[in-house]
């Protein structure tokens, strides 16, 4: 007499049968997601700056036509303090 293995393990887990339950779904109000008015103002806030152009053109224009005629001028102190603040954020941050 040959053993299955399989027979025996479905007769101890009666695995064998196949029980049909009905399923009762009580009713329950359907999800609903509110967004904040905070929520709401940031998600137009992010669209604008989304269609919003990287590069100002106009401000770009106006510097490349200064440059162009050399009336572009840069002084010593401004360069320097902007110099430091970008230095001063760099290491604050590590």
């Amino acid at each position: 007499m040959r053993v299955d293995p399989y027979n025996q393990i479905s007769q101890v887990y009666k695995t064998g049968k196949t029980i049909k339950t009905k399923r009762t779904v009580a009713a329950s109000p359907l999800d609903k997601v509110q967004i904040s008015s905070g929520g709401y103002d940031y998600q137009i806030a992010k669209q604008a700056v989304a269609k919003a152009p990287d590069i100002r053109e106009d401000r770009v224009a106006t510097l490349k036509a200064a440059i162009s005629s050399g009336s572009y001028e840069v002084s010593g102190d401004d360069f320097a303090t902007k110099l430091l603040e970008k230095y001063n954020e760099k290491n604050n941050l590590l």
